[in-house]
């Protein structure tokens, strides 16, 4: 492996490391397979939360895949 290449790699942990002073999501989309209903789609756009299940639909209110997902990316996207 090249230098410029190692070089790449570190420079991307250091990124990784202050991903809450580098790194802003804008949208991102995810499958989150749920216990009942098979897999629902939810999507993040400009920090409003989106879920095709039955519950976000009909209550506009943040559902378990949205809650699972904001846990997964703790402090990475705006909770809704």
């Amino acid at each position: 492996m090249d230098y410029t290449r190692i070089s790449q790699i570190e420079k991307s942990k250091i990124y990784a490391e202050e991903r809450n002073e580098r790194i802003s999501f804008l949208s991102l989309a995810a499958t989150v397979k749920g216990d009942n209903t098979g897999n629902h789609l939810v999507q993040y756009d400009n920090g409003r939360w989106q879920c095709d299940c039955n519950y976000n639909q009909t209550r506009h209110e943040v559902c378990t895949h949205i809650m699972a997902l904001e846990r997964v990316l703790a402090n990475m996207v705006k909770l809704a």
